[in-house]
Formats: structure tokens, C-alpha cells, sequence
């Protein structure tokens, strides 16, 4: 499938598309280049991909971290592999322990689960990387140890993140040593997280899950009284999956399995495609409308049935049958806006990253602390930062996502990727940030894949955002018109303070063009790049 794209159509920007035969998109510039710089060095899409993640945990800090989780898509050049590297909680954590609590905590120890990242990397690398770890994680240890100037959104993030989180075990010494956040262009040198760097890619990751990191992890929780043990980090492994899909503009739209809040994606489009939402031009009130309910539909069964998949009630596929998408579709009002319930199907903070090479292979990448710096707890001499992922967890029991020892959380982090009608690869593409992440994901599909928008414009296109019921975040951007006809439809409207621009989201995307390039396109709300040759 011949995918025209219309590169007349722009929003405001001051982004370009970029187009070679080699492709890295980053949310930070320098991880960018350390992607690229193994490219250039003779490897391939996943070598640069890793390089650009390890990267990621020195130079944005505010959004992952060597005690992070990660997911990713990858397109061998044959077929698509989906990889979750995403932690399981404490063995010893107890649902009765946090019950008389009314949410589960967001700071400190009692959000930390295992890390999953590192076990990414070295997976990854392991199965379809051509250069050496130790080579992969060198851009990385020189930004740490010899320092690297603060980006601007992220230097903003980092004095928000020292404010909320100064208290935590470790995070100043590490974060601010000098009492403060450094400032925008400040050289910030890590050297403890650059040693740590080293040994994980000396080992395989050995010293992380089996050795002298483990042992430093699990110690410092054993001295705040943690329950993180080191058979806990021993027990990791990452997983290989199956995706599911969903056929979308004559393509089809891959995300990964829960425990990953993708399938909203697809069950989002799947109900858009019943309403042929093609007909209508993307910013008009009539597409915006429909997207918004679809998505509030497909959020209201994320929220009751995703989780774990081995503590789900059913198989995820079951809310992508072609039968369950039309009845929900059903249940939207074409004039106004409804509030909905999840269904009864039948049983039948964050980086992106994407990579892609000459030789075909492509890579949807994530990693995230998931808010901010994550938990706030920063191992004392290794720059390792551990994640909260253990504040997705509920506290209803019966719930699938409800809190119990050695069990994966829901997770907002979800790399996506795209075929064209003939199973090629057409887009690796994500949208960084919580909640927004299915959304965007739904958006640009919208843009790109069906109405044929480049990936930039579709990129720099306003963007919406259910945030619960009825009310919609939208950017400032949009047609003050259209924001009257959805407000008269009983959508609840608020338009984001153009300073927070970023709680929207960052997208990066590289489209593959049949004469043998790639279009690459970042995210004009973030500090970020793309990057070809």
C-alpha cells in the first residue's frame, strides 16, 4: 500500500519532516545522537535504539531512569516481536498491608517495584543488536561522567521534581547535590550513575538483577524497612509476547498486550472505523466528537478489566471482536456527548523512542519512571532512581489490577507500530505521558493513517484529552469555534494554560516510504529531535 502524504497541510511549528534511509527519534537531542552515533557506526535499529534509551536515563532524568520500566515493538525485517520489560511488585507485598489506605501511595518505598529496563536492553541487544553492550551504553556513560548541559522543558521538570520529592531517600545527593535544581544549560555530571552504567553493560545486566547493584538495591530497602528483596530482582525476567491488532484505514494498528493500556487504542479505532470516521476532516467538530466518545468508551473498560494478563478476567482480545466494537459504537450519541460505563464483552512523566535502518529493521521504543523522577528513591552511589509503578495498583478487591505480591500493575506506557494492507511496515509511532498515551495514539492513527496528514503536521495538529465524565483538556490552539459547537454538545471544555503544553504529551514517529526512505517527525512540545542520514 502507496501511502500519499500530504505535506502542505501544517500546524504551528517550527519542526520540518525529516526524511533519510536511516531514522532516530528522541525526546532529548543528545539521546538522538547516541542513536545515531551507532548508526554510524555500523549498527542497526536496535543498537541505536538501546544506546538512545541507556542515554535517556542520564539526560532526562525527570522522565525514566536505570530503575525504570520499559516495552517495545520491534520490526525485524520480516515480522513484528513485541517485548514486555516491565517489573512485577515485591514478593511480600500484601494487600491488607495498604487497605486502610484510600489509594496506593505515589512516593517513597511503598511505590517501588522491580525494575524492568535494563532487562530490556540487554534483551534486546541479546536478540537483535550487532554491536557490543559495552559499545551501546559508551554516549551514555560519557554524558554522565563528563556532564551534559539541561535542556530547557526538562530543566523546567527537574526544579518541579526536586520541589515534590527532596525528601526521599537519596534524591538530593544524587538530583541536586548543590541544594537545587540545576539550571537550563547547567552541566550536570553524574558520576556514580556512570560506573553503574558500566557494570550493567559489562555484565549483561548480571550486576543489576544477580550481583553487586542488586545487593546495593535491596539494601538500602532493607535499611528504610523495604519490602524489595533481592530475590525479587533475581526473579525478573522480560517476557516476549504476542501483539494484538486491530485493522485501521486499510492498514492495521499493533500495540502490546495488558498489562498495557494499548488495547484502548484499538478498541477506540475499532469503534471509530464502525462510525467511518474517514468522511469527516480531522479537526472538525463532527471527527472530534466521535474520537472523544470512543475514547471515553474504550477508557471505561481499560479502567474495569485491564491489568496483568494472567489476573484478567478474560483474554484482551475479547473487547476487540467486531461484535462487542459495534455495540459499543452503538452506544454513541452523533449530537451529544454521553457519560459510559465499561461493557460486558464476551469471553470468545516518560520516553518514546523510535529507530529505524537501511536494512529495514524498525523499533518502537518506551521507558518511564512513570511520574517524574518516579518514587524518589535513588540507590546512594549508583544514580539509580527507582520507579512508583506501584501506585497504579487499586485497592478494590475483586478488581484484576487490585494490589498483591510478585504481580505486574497496569501500565500507561505503550510503544505502537503499524502495518500497511499488504503487512509491511508503515509507522513505528508513541506518544510519552500517563494517560495521554492511548489518545495520542488514537490521534495520530487519525491523522496520519487515515487522512494522510505527514507525520510533523500530524504531530504539531492540537490535541485533545478526555481526563474523566465529561471533561475534555484541549490546547489553546484550538478553533474557538469548534470549542463552542463541543461545549453546545455537552462536552465539559477546559483549554490547557499554555506552560503546561507538555501535559499533552510528546510524540515521535518514523513513517516508512515504499522509494525506500523514512519520514521522521518529533515532538514540537518537547526538547526532542529526529535525526536521519
Amino acid at each position: 500500500m502507496t501511502l500519499k502524504l500530504d505535506f502542505e497541510v501544517a500546524y504551528p511549528s517550527l519542526r520540518p519532516a525529516m526524511m533519510g534511509r536511516n531514522a532516530v527519534c528522541a525526546s532529548q537531542p543528545l539521546a538522538a545522537q547516541a542513536g545515531l552515533r551507532m548508526l554510524l557506526q555500523g549498527g542497526n535499529a536496535v543498537d541505536a535504539a538501546v544506546a538512545a534509551a541507556m542515554a535517556l536515563t542520564v539526560v532526562e532524568p525527570t522522565g525514566c531512569g536505570i530503575g525504570s520500566d520499559a516495552f517495545a515493538i520491534v520490526w525485524d525485517g520480516k515480522r513484528l516481536h513485541g517485548l514486555n520489560a516491565s517489573g512485577r511488585s515485591p514478593a511480600a507485598w500484601k494487600y491488607e498491608d495498604y487497605a486502610h489506605l484510600s489509594a496506593m501511595p505515589e512516593l517513597g518505598w511503598d511505590a517501588v517495584t522491580v525494575p524492568g529496563a535494563v532487562s530490556g536492553w540487554v534483551e534486546l541487544a541479546r536478540r537483535f543488536g550487532s554491536l557490543p553492550l559495552t559499545t551501546l551504553a559508551q554516549p551514555a556513560i560519557d554524558y554522565a561522567r563528563d556532564g551534559f548541559p539541561v535542556s530547557p522543558l526538562i530543566g523546567r521538570l527537574w526544579r518541579a521534581g526536586v520541589a515534590r520529592l527532596g525528601g526521599q531517600p537519596g534524591f538530593m545527593e544524587c538530583f541536586a547535590p548543590e541544594g537545587h535544581a540545576p539550571g537550563i544549560g547547567d552541566i550536570f555530571r553524574n558520576p556514580a550513575q556512570a560506573v553503574t552504567l558500566e557494570r550493567i553493560a559489562q555484565t549483561g545486566g548480571e550486576a543489576f538483577y544477580r550481583g553487586e547493584l542488586a545487593e546495593k538495591i535491596a539494601a538500602f530497602a532493607r535499611r528504610h524497612h523495604a519490602a524489595l528483596s533481592l530475590e525479587d530482582l533475581r526473579n525478573h525476567r522480560p517476557e516476549w509476547v504476542e501483539l494484538l491488532s486491530r485493522p485501521f484505514a486499510g492498514g492495521s494498528v499493533h500495540e502490546l498486550p495488558p498489562n498495557g493500556q494499548g488495547i484502548a487504542t484499538l478498541i477506540a479505532l475499532g469503534i471509530l472505523e464502525q462510525w467511518d470516521i474517514g468522511r469527516y476532516h480531522p479537526d472538525s467538530v463532527e471527527s472530534l466528537h466521535l474520537s472523544i466518545e470512543a475514547m471515553k468508551l474504550a477508557l471505561a473498560d481499560l479502567e474495569r478489566y485491564v491489568a496483568d494478563s494472567a489476573h484478567m478476567e478474560f483474554e484482551g482480545k475479547h473487547l476487540l471482536s467486531d461484535e462487542y466494537l459495534k455495540q459499543r459504537a452503538a452506544l454513541i450519541d452523533p449530537d451529544k456527548a454521553g457519560d459510559f460505563a465499561y461493557g460486558a464483552p464476551r469471553q470468545s512523566g516518560t520516553v518514546y523512542l523510535t529507530t529505524a535502518d537501511a536494512g529495514g529493521m524498525m523499533v518502537s521504543f518506551i521507558q518511564s519512571n512513570y511520574m517524574g523522577f518516579g518514587s524518589g528513591v535513588v540507590v546512594p552511589d549508583t544514580g539509580i532512581s527507582l520507579q512508583n509503578r506501584g501506585a497504579s495498583f487499586v485497592l478494590k478487591p475483586g478488581h484484576p489490577n487490585c494490589l498483591a505480591g510478585n504481580k505486574r500493575t497496569f501500565h500507561t506506557i505503550i510503544p505502537a507500530f503499524a502495518l500497511d494492507g499488504d503487512g509491511q511496515p508503515l509507522m513505528s509511532f508513541g506518544v510519552m505521558g500517563g494517560s495521554m498515551q492511548a489518545q495520542g495514539h488514537v490521534q495520530l492513527a487519525l491523522r496520519i493513517m487515515r487522512h494522510r496528514q505527514n507525520p510533523q503536521a500530524a504531530i504539531d495538529a492540537p490535541r485533545w484529552r478526555v481526563v474523566q465524565g465529561r471533561e475534555v483538556m484541549v490546547e489553546p490552539s484550538l478553533d474557538r469555534n469548534t470549542l463552542a459547537a463541543l461545549r453546545a454538545m455537552g462536552h465539559h471544555i477546559s483549554v490547557e494554560d499554555p506552560m503546561q503544553i507538555h501535559s499533552f504529551g510528546g510524540a515521535q514517529a518514523i513513517l516508512r516510504d515504499p522509494r525506500g526512505v523514512y519520514i521522521a517527525a518529533t515532538e514540537s512540545r518537547k526538547d526532542g529531535q529526529a535525526l536521519v542520514y
